[in-house]
């Protein structure tokens, strides 16, 4: 029999979350940020681009070869191929997270989907093991089903953190669950570090070799340390969840739920502008983060140990970052920060445009400074958003959000991988990023956050 709701269960506030609770949430950061970090940043993109150039008739490691390849018939050069699998994967996640959102939100068990989604991910990740020789085709496949499972999960951990705190404890929640999941992702990567420098021989099947047990490595910790979440986080049911226990499916009730969403959602413009504003300036954080490791590569020639040491120096300095951010967001206010750390990003794609090739040590600094807002950047836009959600439908608009956070962006990689093959030059594929952090910056800047809070019936924080 279905349980029923009386209208002040609906209205009741959700438990008060414990600090073993909290703690497990945090764990997901740690765990789902290995997968991130070695895989998208630095290794899958040069990975893959090289198992692509193989399978293109290129020697491996050959400096200069402009090689295609065909996947389905289609005539793609060696050097977008990476690029244009992630535009591939995005495309499908805005059919695919929604609905993971909307049945997050009608389930009793969201830890139960949160399980499903991350190992499937995981699985995928361990699977790169088989990538060998030319299989580039079964490479990009595995890539996507991680990528979905991992965007898909993150909607699903993202769904707990209005039940964890308060509008005035978000900003502090989301800013220490990001600062720990770059500390989980550094760690992996330092161990990785010294198997690179252990085990490199110099030549080009041997850093290939690497590459690919690194990768693994991650779906490992991922799926590992996905057990301290499911271990300590607990249900809290939404009263559409409660309403619905033991009545239909809550696969076909979820599709139902986002139908219902897609045409109420008007009645929120200001959540919505606040959305277009993210997936704008989002877009162009996910495609630094993404194609770091590629443009480091293929136009600045610097090697595998300089890329990693500068993405630990990233995540490092990120987890300072992360909660420097977050406690300057408790003064002036997370909508403040995050304009701020647009016109830092701006500062950085500049930069990084003038950097010289063979030069270590300015990567490395640009690096830093990457490491310094990137963390609080995304860490405040998650926070800031949950104030903009209407009570009950977290699942729903974080599946939205998802669609272009943590490396699920489609825009900026399809921009830089047209003017790469229009041009043959990572250079100017970089410039084309600049509109995004320009636009992204204007958008946001002009959404009246307080009153777009009260329209979605929520109280705002003390401090905006």
């Amino acid at each position: 029999m279905a349980e029923t709701v009386t209208p002040a269960a609906q209205d009741a506030p959700p438990p008060r979350s414990t600090r073993r609770e909290r703690t497990g949430w945090y764990f997901y950061d740690w765990a789902n940020s290995a997968f991130q970090t070695t895989v998208i940043t630095v290794f899958l993109g040069p990975f893959l681009t090289s198992v692509a150039e193989v399978a293109a008739g290129c020697e491996l490691g050959a400096d200069e070869c402009v090689g295609y390849v065909y996947p389905l018939g289609v005539k793609v050069a060696a050097g977008s191929y990476y690029p244009y699998l992630i535009s591939l994967s995005v495309l499908l996640t805005v059919f695919v997270l929604p609905v993971i959102g909307a049945i997050a939100d009608r389930s009793l068990h969201k830890k139960r989907l949160l399980a499903a989604t991350a190992f499937t991910g995981a699985a995928a990740t361990i699977g790169m093991l088989f990538v060998t020789g030319d299989r580039y085709l079964l490479g990009g496949a595995l890539f996507v089903v991680a990528n979905i499972s991992f965007g898909a999960a993150i909607v699903v951990y993202n769904s707990f953190l209005p039940q964890l705190g308060g509008p005035d404890e978000r900003d502090a929640i989301s800013s220490r669950g990001w600062a720990l999941g770059y500390l989980g992702g550094g760690l992996l990567l330092a161990l990785n570090l010294v198997a690179v420098q252990s085990f490199d021989n110099g030549t080009a099947e041997r850093t290939l070799d690497l590459a690919r047990w690194s990768i693994v490595s991650a779906g490992l910790w991922w799926a590992a340390f996905t057990l301290v979440p499911l271990r300590w986080l607990r249900e809290h049911p939404t009263a559409a969840a409660l309403a619905a226990a033991g009545r239909g499916n809550v696969l076909t009730d979820g599709f139902r739920q986002l139908g219902r969403t897609l045409r109420e959602i008007k009645a929120y413009p200001l959540t919505l502008f606040f959305l277009l504003a993210f997936l704008v300036y989002n877009d162009g954080i996910q495609t630094v983060i993404t194609l770091a490791s590629q443009y480091g590569t293929e136009e600045l020639r610097l090697g595998q140990s300089t890329l990693i040491v500068t993405i630990l120096l990233v995540q490092f300095l990120a987890f300072g970052g992360a909660l420097g951010l977050g406690a300057l967001a408790g003064r002036i206010g997370a909508w403040k920060t995050v304009l701020l750390s647009l016109v830092l990003w701006t500062g950085v794609i500049v930069a990084a445009f003038r950097l010289p090739a063979e030069a270590p040590l300015p990567f490395m600094v640009l690096g830093a400074a990457i490491g310094l807002v990137l963390g609080g950047s995304q860490a405040l836009s998650r926070s800031l958003f949950s104030q903009l959600i209407p009570a009950g439908r977290e699942g729903e608009y974080y599946g939205f959000y998802e669609i272009s956070d943590k490396g699920t962006s489609w825009l900026g990689p399809l921009a830089f991988g047209l003017v790469f093959q229009l041009t043959n030059s990572y250079r100017v594929g970089l410039v084309s990023l600049l509109i995004f952090f320009v636009v992204g910056f204007l958008l946001l800047a002009a959404v009246p956050i307080r009153r777009a809070i009260i329209a979605a019936g929520n109280t705002p924080p003390r401090v905006l």
